[in-house]
C-alpha cells in the first residue's frame, strides 16, 4: 500500500519537509520513494504541490497522513470519501480533583472595624 507522507530534509533546527509517495511499510528516511509530490516549509509556511500527480495518487488508493491530509485541505485538494480523520486527542488531568479551579472558593473574611 502506499503513503503520502513528509520526509524531513534541511539543517538541525530549520527542517524543510518533502511530500513523498512510499511504500507504507518503509521507513520515512529510507530513501525510497515512488515519486515526489511537493515540498513543505514550516517556518515560511510555504507550500508547494503537484496537484495533477496528487489527486492521481489518491484516486490510486495512497494514504495520506493526518500532517499531509491537513496540508492538502489548506490547499484545496479534495480529500477522497474513504478518507477518515484522526480524532482529536482530549487531555485528561490525572488528578482533576487537586486543580484550583476545581476547589471550593473561599469566602473572604471581612473583620468589622471595633467600634469606638
Amino acid at each position: 500500500m502506499l503513503a503520502i507522507r513528509m520526509q524531513r530534509n534541511g539543517r538541525t533546527h530549520s527542517p524543510v519537509y518533502r511530500i513523498v509517495v512510499q511504500e507504507s511499510q518503509r521507513h520515512p528516511l529510507s530513501g525510497r520513494v515512488v515519486a515526489e509530490v511537493g515540498n513543505y516549509n514550516p517556518e515560511t509556511k510555504r507550500v508547494v504541490l503537484d496537484k495533477e500527480k496528487v489527486e492521481f495518487y489518491l484516486k490510486n488508493g495512497a494514504q495520506p497522513s493526518s500532517r499531509v491530509a491537513f496540508v492538502f485541505k489548506k490547499e484545496g485538494i479534495a480529500l477522497p470519501k474513504w478518507y477518515k480523520e484522526a480524532p482529536k486527542k482530549q487531555a485528561k488531568a490525572k488528578h482533576a480533583d487537586k486543580l484550583r479551579k476545581n476547589q471550593p472558593k473561599e469566602e473572604p473574611a471581612t473583620e468589622e472595624a471595633p467600634a469606638e
